[in-house]
């Protein structure tokens, strides 16, 4: 938190990452955000949040630059402070799967991935309801998996609580487990109306069977396709095991991303899959501009109004445990230490108060080095966000990207909505095109085919435990 990453990909003085993927094409995604400051909401140009109007145009515009898919961020309850609602950030969002089900009625080929927790729904509820918008979109459907272990969101729910944090991805696991064996009990072809399944419960408190009536058929892509977003060891593995891609945070800083990769792919393998079978699409954004000094004058502008004067007393109180809004934001820090003994998770994963001090040692020590008032330090912190320069020279870098097998594309986030992709589809998109690096049309119809992505895993194993039984001798019984 206290350095700035470095520029994007490696050091000057480093050899450049080898060029391993000399055919690859750029693949875009937009990710609609949930809670976040990212977003400009207060520019006169930033459009509702909520309207479905907002939520077309991006996806139309989406669609139009042949992105593959559109990725609905969720948030399940306010952000507080100190026990009060946090009322800085864009917050608020409909139902992912009732407005993706909304959305596929507006489009044609771009896929629908929908951010789905599974610390609190029902399984079998949610399989069901993430094959009905998988069925009603032709197969266009994906699934973000996610995990929560916080309380002020398990409040929410009529279980309460939340589970801790070794156990969430366990949760997680047997909820896809149920959800796999939903999809896959629906019987194969057009004669099939309905199945009875049982299938390992995904209860952690009483582990049993269920025992459930599939009444929803099988989409042209088998499975929804199974996005992944934790980047702790464990949700690598996670991903590894279980996921068709991963979200990743590696989308500003080509060796970062190398590694990333790299780790990654080591575990796909050690979970007995194709190294190349979990697509890596990191968050990004994209700056452009008509020359290199209008893009940098353009981004310096978009990370200051991403953080607004009352942004930045509230990052730097989160951190000192008090209202910091009397304080001038284009003054100092604050000259005394934290007054909290831990720092909670309204903002972000828990700190302890011993890692808070430090924190705003460091903070500290970086402003009166650089003489940086509040508001200039959190710009700071954010660090890079992705992409700045002219449509070539960012189509030249995405290239490089993916094909020195950094990613396999690019999650961005509009920093304006509604009109937040104007600027790639129209400017972006051709550059890439220009270099046969980004495709002219969609060659499928579903988000598993425009992904390239195998069958789903389970349908895989199945296949492949009919083909070992076709082929073992026939046993001779015993006299």
């Amino acid at each position: 938190m206290t350095t700035p990453p470095p520029p994007h990909g490696p050091a000057p003085h480093a050899p450049a990452a080898p060029v391993t993927r000399p055919h690859a094409q750029v693949h875009f995604g937009v990710f609609f955000q949930g809670v976040n400051h990212t977003t400009i909401w207060s520019d006169p140009e930033s459009g509702s949040q909520t309207d479905f109007a907002s939520f077309e145009q991006v996806v139309r515009t989406a669609e139009r630059g042949l992105f593959d898919a559109f990725f609905l961020g969720e948030g399940l309850r306010l952000r507080e402070t100190r026990g009060r609602v946090h009322d800085l950030d864009v917050v608020g969002r409909p139902d992912a799967i009732t407005q993706l089900a909304a959305l596929a009625a507006v489009t044609e080929r771009i896929g629908l991935v929908a951010t789905q927790n599974t610390t609190y729904h029902d399984p079998a509820d949610l399989a069901r309801r993430l094959a009905s918008l998988d069925v009603l979109s032709g197969g266009r459907a994906a699934w973000n998996v996610v995990t929560t272990d916080n309380a002020w969101t398990g409040e929410n729910f009529r279980r309460g609580g939340y589970l801790d944090h070794a156990d969430r991805y366990e949760r997680a696991a047997a909820v896809l487990a149920v959800a796999r064996g939903v999809w896959d009990a629906f019987p194969d072809g057009p004669g099939g109306d309905v199945a009875r399944v049982s299938v390992p419960g995904a209860d952690l408190r009483t582990p049993r069977d269920l025992v459930l009536d599939v009444t929803t058929p099988r989409s042209p892509q088998g499975h929804p396709v199974i996005f992944q977003a934790g980047d702790s060891p464990q949700g690598r593995d996670f991903a590894a095991a279980h996921a068709d891609v991963i979200f990743s945070r590696h989308g500003s800083v080509l060796a970062d991303a190398l590694e990333f990769a790299a780790d990654v792919r080591r575990r796909v393998v050690a979970a007995g899959r194709p190294e190349d079978d979990v697509k890596i699409f990191p968050g990004t954004a994209i700056v452009v501009g008509d020359t290199a000094a209008e893009a940098e004058e353009k981004e310096r502008w978009v990370r200051r109004a991403q953080v607004t004067p009352a942004t930045a007393l509230s990052i730097v109180g989160n951190v000192w445990g008090e209202d910091l809004s009397s304080y001038d934001p284009d003054g100092p820090l604050p000259a005394h230490d934290p007054v909290v003994a831990e720092l909670g998770g309204e903002r972000g994963s828990a700190t302890t108060g011993a890692r808070t001090h430090e924190i705003a040692r460091q903070w500290r020590a970086v402003a009166e080095a650089e003489g940086l008032s509040i508001r200039e330090l959190v710009i700071r912190n954010a660090g890079e966000r992705g992409f700045t320069g002219t449509p070539g020279a960012v189509a030249d870098a995405l290239t490089r990207w993916v094909r020195t097998g950094a990613v396999d594309g690019f999650n961005l986030s509009p920093w304006i909505v509604p009109a937040g992709l104007d600027d790639v589809v129209e400017k972006v998109v051709p550059a890439l095109q220009e270099r046969g690096a980004y495709p002219t049309a969609y060659t499928g119809t579903t988000l598993r085919e425009h992904l390239g992505l195998r069958e789903p895993l389970t349908r895989r194993g199945a296949r492949e435990r009919a083909h070992d039984a076709e082929s073992e001798p026939a046993l001779t019984p015993v006299p």
